[in-house]
């Protein structure tokens, strides 16, 4: 059968369980001990926000597809890591959905960002269009760049969330551009000068009510995600150490890759294989309600997650961070530079405070799109997706 094709209800009984092992358990930046914490495993892993096919949604640009399967795995990964970060932003971590219980208003503003309808902030719709600008058409399958630079843009457009979006290019974070970045002196609301009114929020995929907080901040929630290659054909495994340690921290939303043939999210690791929610299941498209509710079960993963040996990924890949605060970026610039003195453990990338003399312009992290250095980071961009494509074929 095809894994483009099972359903629901067929996958839901084709996952292993965790194996017994003393090896602990890490999901973004939790530990759990399989012999005594398996409950607390699965909750956290139902809890995490599973996108996946849909299929006779609306027509992609009026006249285009009614569904992404076969194409849009990796699109449905960036949807994943995304709605992880607004979780983090707007819930925290530390939130848990429960099959049956009545969510908050701010999960659902969430969920309702990422339905398949052309006027949510994240759909299918949004990013499948939005790319066509970053060279790719509408049903093309996208390399993690390419979606983490689309998901960049369309959060311009989030005032609710108003988050800070950085992409590090080059293997390079550099940590005065990402100060500059979040540490703006305008209101938190994103263009708060110009707030959106009632219409905007409703147009934009929220209910009647959503509401903007955190107007004078101080500090833009960070969105940080780094697009890596850790290999020509195959991961090297000097990288898989550091690999391992990114889900061990707190500020992790995990990495969006894959292997042969397909995209997934990854979300932790046991051992010596990756935790991830695949995408490769076609479900209905779902319809909010008139209160802006969502029938939201299939949206979470309600069986044990998949597992892979971690040396099967292809190398390439995004890493995702959040930071809510200066002082979780200032954490997490700690945590990796003691990671970069791991022995036997290779950095997948380099922290520096100040740009690189060899970065000609600021273009090379801030990505203005008119500018012709950007439109050679774009095809540099594409070359690099398309290596990833033909490794995964």
């Amino acid at each position: 059968m095809d894994a483009a094709t099972l359903t629901y209800d067929t996958l839901r009984f084709e996952y292993e369980d965790f194996p017994e092992t003393k090896e602990p358990v890490w999901i973004l930046g939790r530990t759990y001990s399989v012999f005594t914490e398996k409950e607390e495993i699965l909750l956290d892993v139902t809890s995490r926000l599973w996108f996946t096919y849909r299929k006779n949604f609306p027509a992609i640009g009026g006249t285009g597809p009614t569904s992404d399967t076969g194409w849009g795995c990796m699109l449905r990964c960036g949807q994943m890591i995304f709605a992880q970060a607004l979780v983090c932003r707007h819930l925290g971590r530390d939130w848990r959905w429960v099959k049956g219980k009545r969510q908050t208003d701010n999960y659902f503003n969430i969920l309702n960002a990422f339905i398949d309808k052309k006027d949510s902030y994240y759909s299918i719709h949004q990013i499948a269009q939005m790319g066509v600008g970053e060279g790719k058409s509408i049903g093309q399958w996208y390399g993690p760049n390419t979606v983490a630079q689309v998901l960049k843009k369309l959060a311009t457009f989030d005032t609710w969330s108003s988050l800070a979006v950085h992409i590090a290019m080059d293997n390079t974070v550099v940590m005065e551009e990402i100060r500059r970045l979040c540490k703006s002196n305008f209101l938190c609301a994103g263009a708060a000068a110009f707030p959106a009114a009632e219409s905007d929020l409703l147009y934009n995929g929220f209910p009647d009510g959503a509401e903007v907080t955190d107007r004078l901040s101080q500090w833009k929630p960070l969105v940080l995600l780094i697009p890596l290659r850790l290999g020509l054909t195959d991961i090297n495994e000097a990288y898989i150490e550091t690999l391992k340690h990114c889900f061990m921290m707190p500020q992790s939303l995990g990495v969006i890759g894959g292997k042969p043939n397909s995209a997934h999210y990854f979300i932790g690791y046991v051992g010596e294989e990756l935790i991830y929610l695949d995408p490769h299941t076609t479900q209905p498209a779902m319809e909010p309600s008139d209160n802006g509710c969502i029938p939201d079960e299939s949206f979470h993963c309600q069986h044990p997650p998949c597992r892979m040996s971690i040396a099967e990924l292809d190398p390439s890949i995004a890493v995702g961070f959040f930071c809510n605060t200066e002082e979780d970026f200032n954490n997490w610039c700690q945590q990796i530079k003691k990671l970069s003195l791991l022995r036997g453990a290779l950095p997948m990338f380099e922290l520096v405070e100040h740009q690189p003399s060899h970065f000609s312009c600021p273009d090379v992290l801030n990505l203005t799109p008119d500018s012709s250095d950007a439109d050679k980071l774009e095809r540099f961009f594409d070359s690099e997706d398309e290596d990833f494509e033909i490794l995964s074929l």
